[in-house]
C-alpha cells in the first residue's frame, strides 16, 4: 500500500482562525513529518559521550532525582490531608504557604540535578483571578510537568495516578481534576469541574491544561480538544520549547519509549526549557457559545507565537502512527492525510467500519479496474470537491488520473481498525495471493 504524496493545496478560508479570535490566518500544515513519530539518530562522537555519561553522571543523577522526591512526599503529605473536593482555604494558613515555597524549591532542584540547569520564563503569569485555566502546548514529553510543578497548578489527571507510591501523594497536592477510565460519565464530570472551578473567580489553584490531548514532536499544533474552552471563561495560553542541540526530550507514539527518553535525557550535559506565558485570551461571545471555535482561535495564537503550522490531525489519529509502525510502512506514507481527507469529506470511521467487507467485495471483483474521479465519487456517494480530488491524488500513483480501489479499501482498513493491524495484513495477503494466482495462471496458459 502505497499512498502517493501530494503538493500542498492553499487552505480555505473557513479552516483558518475566525475574525471572531484572531485576525492572523494561519495555514493548515501541508503533509510532511508525521506529528506522532520521533527518530533519534546518533553520532560516533554523541555515542561516545552517552556510553560515558552512563557510568558516570546518568546514576548520580537518578538517585538525587529518587531522594528529592522521597524529600517532598512528607510535606505533600502532611499538606494534602483532608478532604480533596472541599474548597481551599482563603487567604492560605502560613504553614501552607511555607509547605509551597519549600516544595516548589525542591522540585527545582530535581530538575536542576537532572540536567534542566536554565529554565528561561518569558512573560508574566496571570493570575488565578485573571485566567483560570492555562492552556500549555505543544505537549511532547512527560518533562512539560516542569511548569507544572513550578507553579504547582492544577491538572487533569487519570484517577489511577493517585494510587502511585510517593508519585500519587505529590499528585494530590496539587488538587487535580481526576478521570476515572471505570465510569463510563467521567467526561462529562471531569468537565462540568473545570467549569466550577474555573467559575469562582479565583479561589482554586490555576487547571493547565494541555489541550492536544496527547505528545507529539512540536513540528505543528494538531487539534486541540475542547474541555479547556467550554467554561468559556479567559485562558492563558503557555508555548514550550526546548532548543537543545539533540532533541531527547520527545516521547510520541512512535521512537523511543519512555525508559529510553529518561536515560538520554540524563546522560545530556544540560538540557534546556523555555516556558512563555502569552497575554489572557478574552472569549468572544460567538466564542463562548462555541468552544470549537475558541479553542481553533487560541491554537492559532499559539502557533504564531511558536512559528510553526497547525494542522488538523487529532488525538485518534496517534493510533495511525502506532499502526504504521506495526505495519512497517514506508516513512512517506500519507495515513495521518488519508484520515484527515476522510474525515473532510463527512464519512464516519464508525460507520465505515461496518461496511468494509462490503467495500473488499466490490474492490474484488473490480480487480484490474482502475476509476477515474468522477467514479470514485460516484462510489463513495459524495460530490466531486477539492477534498475529493486530494484523496484521489493519493491514489492516483501514475498520475495518469486513475486508481486502484484495492488501495483505497487496504488504507481504509487501516484508518477504520488501527488497533487491528492484523486484519489489515490478512487483506493485504488476500490481495496479493489472488495477483499471484492471476500470475500463475498466465503462465500455465503459455505453455498450452
Amino acid at each position: 500500500m502505497r499512498l502517493r504524496r501530494r503538493g500542498p493545496r492553499a487552505s480555505p478560508a473557513s479552516d483558518v482562525a475566525s475574525s471572531a479570535g484572531t485576525d492572523d490566518a494561519r495555514p493548515l500544515a501541508p503533509p510532511g513529518r508525521n506529528p506522532f513519530v520521533h527518530e533519534l539518530r546518533f553520532s560516533a562522537l554523541q555515542k561516545a559521550q552517552i556510553a560515558v555519561m552512563t557510568l558516570t553522571l546518568f546514576p548520580l543523577r537518578l538517585l538525587l532525582a529518587a531522594c528529592l522526591m522521597l524529600l517532598a512526599w512528607p510535606l505533600a503529605f502532611v499538606a494534602s490531608l483532608g478532604c480533596a473536593d472541599k474548597e481551599p482555604e482563603q487567604p492560605l494558613a502560613l504553614w501552607r504557604k511555607v509547605v509551597d515555597v519549600l516544595l516548589k524549591a525542591i522540585m527545582r532542584t530535581m530538575w536542576f540535578a537532572g540536567g534542566f540547569h536554565r529554565v528561561a520564563v518569558k512573560g508574566r503569569r496571570a493570575l488565578p483571578s485573571e485566567a483560570a485555566i492555562l492552556t500549555l502546548a505543544p505537549h511532547s514529553s512527560y518533562f512539560d510537568a516542569i511548569p507544572v510543578t513550578m507553579t504547582m497548578s492544577s491538572i487533569v489527571m487519570k484517577a489511577e495516578s493517585r494510587d502511585i507510591p510517593i508519585w500519587g501523594t505529590l499528585i494530590k497536592y496539587i488538587r487535580p481534576v481526576f478521570v476515572s477510565r471505570s465510569d463510563q460519565d467521567s467526561r462529562r464530570k471531569t468537565v462540568e469541574e473545570i467549569k466550577r472551578r474555573a467559575q469562582l473567580c479565583g479561589k482554586w489553584p490555576q487547571i493547565m491544561i494541555f489541550p492536544e490531548g496527547t505528545c507529539t514532536n512540536r513540528t505543528c499544533l494538531i487539534t486541540f480538544k475542547p474541555g479547556a474552552f467550554i467554561p468559556g471563561v479567559p485562558v492563558q495560553p503557555v508555548v514550550l520549547r526546548y532548543p537543545n542541540k539533540l532533541d531527547t526530550i520527545t516521547w510520541t507514539w512512535q521512537g523511543p519509549g519512555a525508559l529510553e527518553i529518561l536515560w538520554l535525557t540524563l546522560c545530556q550535559f544540560h538540557n534546556q526549557v523555555e516556558i512563555e506565558f502569552l497575554p489572557v485570551y478574552s472569549p468572544s461571545e460567538a466564542e463562548r457559545r462555541s468552544p470549537a471555535l475558541y479553542a481553533s482561535n487560541v491554537r492559532h495564537v499559539m502557533a504564531q507565537a511558536l512559528g510553526i503550522p497547525v494542522t488538523d490531525y487529532t488525538f485518534e489519529d496517534c493510533q495511525l502512527a502506532l499502526a504504521e509502525g506495526q505495519l512497517r510502512l514506508p516513512a512517506d506514507t500519507c495515513l495521518l492525510e488519508f484520515a484527515r481527507l476522510v474525515r473532510g469529506l463527512g464519512l464516519k470511521p464508525e460507520k465505515l467500519e461496518k461496511d468494509l467487507d462490503k467495500y473488499s467485495e466490490s474492490a474484488r471483483l473490480m480487480e484490474g479496474h482502475r476509476m477515474g474521479l468522477s467514479e470514485f465519487a460516484a462510489y463513495l456517494q459524495v460530490p466531486v470537491s477539492d477534498t475529493l480530488e486530494d484523496m484521489f491524488s493519493l491514489f492516483d500513483e501514475s498520475g495518469d488520473g486513475r486508481m486502484d480501489l484495492r488501495q483505497y479499501v487496504l488504507a481504509l482498513s487501516v484508518v477504520c481498525r488501527p488497533s487491528k493491524t492484523l486484519d489489515t495484513v490478512r487483506l493485504a495477503f488476500k490481495r496479493e495471493g489472488r495477483k499471484d494466482r492471476r500470475k500463475e495462471g498466465r503462465k500455465k496458459g503459455k505453455h498450452f
